[in-house]
């Protein structure tokens, strides 16, 4: 396999372990031990993928991400509610830093042609 697609395979993994643990999170009827079991098992299906470097601070705050949840999910609190808060906090903080290339600053907006109609 060419070094594109197994970047593309590594990046497509992490992002999938990404959405299905913040969808966890976000359920209305939270249950930890459902959520570090399935964590535990997308993270299962995550290491079956060769790791690549990624140099993007996105792909970098997204391995952060999955290490930090990782950490708590083994060192798990009795409530889990200040972790649930933390992971919430940064997977929110994550998906701004990706939407952040798709918006572009309109140049020049108030030279734009106005006729006065």
């Amino acid at each position: 396999m060419h070094d594109k697609q197994l970047r593309i395979r590594y990046i497509r993994v992490l992002e999938k372990f990404f959405t299905r643990t913040l969808s966890l999170l976000k359920l209305e009827d939270f249950n930890k031990e459902l959520f570090i079991q399935r964590t535990k098992k997308n993270f299962e299906d995550m290491n079956r993928v060769k790791p690549i470097d990624l140099h993007s601070n996105y792909l970098i705050d997204l391995k952060d991400f999955i290490n930090k949840t990782m950490s708590y999910i083994n060192n798990p609190s009795d409530t889990f509610e200040e972790e649930k808060a933390v992971l919430l906090k940064d997977a929110n903080l994550l998906q701004k830093e990706k939407k952040k290339k798709s918006y572009k600053k309109e140049k020049h907006k108030n030279s734009k042609f106005n006729d006065g109609y």
